[in-house]
């Protein structure tokens, strides 16, 4: 198999269209590397460029306009521009900065009332004066996708189409975020992000160049970007509901093409109160690999947005005394 393969996915978006073929190849990719490119994934070009554009106009800004929407000012909601060298991986920061999307949810909707984490209000700044309305279009594309994506897995693995959607992502916790990845030399220390995996079912990512690498077979692969491709990899949920049937990928990044990287993951997971339940038929795996933070994905227990909150805790030290301690 190639390390990364390639999945036209587009039967996933026709009502009626056969899609045992499409269900086999994600199935054999999800066994094998764990990560995957699709195609025919039904995403608009032209969305994806304007993206692209309002990404560039904002972090062409200085610091102190950017600053204007920092994650500080968004409490709670974990929304908004952090600079660089202000994200966490295993307590070491980061070579990028970016800013964090999710949901659009008004100040009045019972989840944020309710003082949710992670819900809430975006973030937009007043320039580049196109971002709310492209990447409020963006989140809703890549929903629409997360669902059709999950939905050739669950056939994959033997289930009804709709398991996902009825048992565990019927009201998906969705995170979306911009990152903007400075050069490194290649003799330079230090990565934009270090090994690391991502926490819930499946990431969908668009790149716009080279320096993203995954873990495959016990070596590293970079992932080379396909023209209008989307990469995929799996999350630490779905290796825990697949008893490590399916293992979620290992990967990092350094950006050595000598021009700022941007990279948009959008992050698709179960609903905020799922408890992760095994997926019905699968057979633990025997072994647990070592996982590069030394912990094991089975001691997952409470709620998903429970164990969420303790992670995105880790990555934002101070944000979380003062949006999560502070109240």
């Amino acid at each position: 198999m190639d390390p990364v393969p390639t999945i036209d996915v587009s039967a996933l978006a026709i009502p009626g269209r056969d899609i045992d073929a499409v269900a086999t190849e994600l199935d054999a990719a999800c066994r094998g590397p764990g990560v995957f490119t699709i195609v025919g994934h039904g995403v608009d070009r032209s969305l994806i460029a304007r993206l692209e554009r309002v990404a560039h106009e904002f972090f062409a800004l200085d610091d102190g306009e950017k600053s204007e929407i920092a994650m500080a000012r968004g409490g709670r909601a974990w929304r908004g521009w952090f600079p660089l060298g202000g994200e966490l991986t295993s307590g070491v920061a980061d070579r990028k900065e970016g800013v964090y999307f999710g949901a659009e949810l008004a100040t009045d909707d019972p989840r944020v009332v309710a003082g949710r984490p992670m819900h809430g209000p975006n973030l937009f700044p007043s320039r580049p004066a196109a971002m709310r309305a492209t990447v409020l279009a963006y989140l809703d594309a890549l929903t629409a996708l997360g669902h059709r994506v999950v939905l050739g897995i669950a056939r994959g693995l033997g289930l009804d189409a709709d398991w996902f959607r009825r048992e565990l992502t019927a009201d998906p916790v969705v995170l979306f975020r911009i990152f903007r990845y400075p050069p490194t030399a290649g003799d330079a220390p230090g990565w934009g992000v270090a090994e690391h995996t991502d926490y819930g079912l499946l990431t969908l990512l668009h790149q716009d160049g080279r320096g993203l690498e995954v873990r495959v077979d016990d070596r590293w692969v970079e992932v080379e970007p396909v023209d209008g491709g989307i990469v995929c990899n799996l999350g630490d949920m779905l290796e825990l509901m697949t008893g490590g049937t399916y293992r979620s990928t290992p990967h990092r990044v350094r950006n050595r093409s000598g021009r700022d990287r941007l990279s948009f993951p959008f992050f698709f997971d179960p609903s905020w109160d799922a408890r992760m339940r095994p997926v019905p038929g699968m057979t633990p795996v025997p072994e647990e690999p070592a996982r590069w933070d030394g912990r094991s994905v089975f001691d997952v227990t409470g709620t998903y947005g429970e164990y969420l909150t303790a992670k995105v805790a880790k990555v934002f030290p101070a944000l979380r005394d003062e949006a999560l301690d502070g109240g």
